[in-house]
């Protein structure tokens, strides 16, 4: 019996510690797609993804920067997409952030190699550059009931500190119960002293993180489109579900516009990852939703985001638990103990 599943991209900051060696354990380290990944940064000069994660230790100064964390993930993801059991039918993809970029390749509009080239550079380009920061603040509790006043009144303070003079701070990712913000360190500063602490955690600042999908980001965007033309770009071969919940179908798609929504828009504008989520479930009721490794963070938000879409009448996490138990609607193929369900 074939399962229709939403397939979901990870983006940065979900290769660490515990993911080292991921590639090794779970494709080995001359698959043939790795291979083909490593000939590219080979061929750049720089270090090889099986090199990266075959590395003896784990070091945060070095495996947060852009240049290093977005080649490994990638590597990791689109792997982990080829290795779905035959039973799955992905009907539809996206992901969170630089996982858009993943799932492009993911989805066909680009092969597995060019989208590879687009995470490679992209990620230099925001090491390079490596404007502005980012932070995380949680808006919901640990119930996951929607505090919807709590979110306006963090909204409503991000937009005051923005409007002052010296200071830049925006809404990046909203990222179901959590709120990502970027924009300079006086932005960000003004914000972690305005916010009580949340968890012993919270606000946390993302290591070698840049103002990702703000308006500072638009020097990296114009470098992006002159590195990476639209002919690279296809008509996809599943509907692909973008940072604002819209949809790309395959045989409808304008290729240009899907290369200057990539290149310009999803750079430079506000990524609603929530939104994909909402997409995803109502528009294409897949029986589960399968996030790739590596990690396993992102799938919370996932989970958040089917709370706010109200998805099987899910109010809380509680109630999400209680689906999960009974019908998995949910797979991180980072954890060990979800991983064999889907490959």
């Amino acid at each position: 019996m074939t399962r229709k599943a939403v397939l979901i991209c990870p983006g940065r900051g979900t290769y660490n510690a515990a993911e080292l060696g991921y590639l090794g354990r779970h494709h080995g380290a001359r698959s043939d797609l790795v291979a083909r990944f490593d000939a590219i940064r080979a061929e750049a000069g720089r270090e090889t993804v099986s090199a990266l994660d075959g590395a003896e230790r784990f070091s945060v100064s070095k495996y947060s920067r852009g240049d290093v964390a977005s080649p490994l993930i990638c590597a990791c993801s689109l792997a982990d997409a080829a290795a779905l059991a035959e039973d799955i039918e992905v009907v539809a993809v996206t992901g969170n952030s630089m996982g858009w970029y993943l799932a492009l390749a993911a989805g066909g509009a680009l092969t597995p190699e060019d989208g590879f080239r687009v995470v490679d550079t992209m990620g230099s380009l925001m090491q390079e550059h490596l404007i502005g920061g980012q932070l995380v603040y949680p808006w919901m509790g640990d119930d996951w009931r929607a505090d919807r006043t709590r979110k306006a009144e963090l909204l409503e303070l991000v937009a005051d500190i923005d409007a002052r003079d010296g200071q830049t701070l925006r809404l990046s990712i909203d990222l179901g119960g959590m709120l990502v913000l970027a924009g300079d360190e006086a932005g960000l500063n003004a914000f972690e002293a305005a916010v009580p602490p949340v968890g012993g955690r919270f606000p946390m600042r993302l290591a070698n993180h840049a103002a990702f999908h703000t308006g500072l980001q638009a020097p990296v965007a114009e470098q992006g489109r002159t590195a990476l033309p639209a002919t690279l770009f296809h008509q996809p071969q599943k509907p692909l579900i973008d940072g604002r919940g819209s949809v790309w179908w395959p045989g409808a798609t304008d290729t240009q516009a899907l290369w200057r929504y990539t290149f310009d828009t999803q750079v430079c504008e506000t990524y609603d990852f929530t939104a994909a989520i909402r997409t995803a479930a109502r528009e294409f009721a897949p029986d589960l939703f399968i996030v790739t490794g590596p990690g396993a963070t992102l799938g919370g938000a996932v989970a958040q985001s089917l709370v706010l879409a109200q998805w099987k009448g899910i109010a809380d996490k509680a109630g999400f638990e209680a689906v999960q138990a009974r019908d998995t609607l949910l797979v991180s193929m980072g954890r060990e103990d979800q991983r064999a369900q889907v490959t």
